[in-house]
């Protein structure tokens, strides 16, 4: 299911907090970070993803379920704040996809006596590689 969402301006809370690492001049004066925060139980994803996404193993979901995603990359914070759209919508997309399901087939009769004719050769250069005893 291919699914076209971007997260509503009401969806998400966004701060702005100071990068962490090496700065310059302006390293204490710029919240240029952003902190993203999603609900994802009061979001208005459809229950399905909303399943998926809250079982997801993902460190960026707490508890509450909320999904909150750190962006510093960049200097400025428009561009932080699109790529921490970015990733979210990009996680709620890989959970809209459904992997096909497996079907089990069983082997071929052909394939299965390629396999122990295989197996059997195999067995056979094996056992001559031992020692070799005198006949006297």
């Amino acid at each position: 299911m291919r699914l076209d969402w971007e997260p509503q301006p009401d969806e998400i809370e966004v701060h702005f907090i100071r990068a962490q690492g090496a700065g310059g001049q302006a390293v204490n004066k710029v919240s240029s970070a952003v902190h993203l925060r999603f609900d994802v139980r009061a979001s208005r994803l459809p229950e399905v993803i909303k399943e998926r996404l809250l079982a997801l193993p993902d460190q960026r979901l707490n508890a509450d379920g909320v999904i909150v995603i750190k962006a510093q990359e960049h200097r400025s914070q428009d561009r932080n704040r699109a790529e921490a759209i970015e990733r979210l919508v990009a996680l709620v997309q890989s959970v809209a996809h459904t992997p096909k399901a497996r079907r089990a087939t069983k082997p071929t009769y052909g394939s299965q006596q390629r396999r122990l004719s295989g197996k059997a050769n195999r067995a056979g250069i094996k056992a001559g590689r031992g020692r070799v005893q005198s006949g006297d």
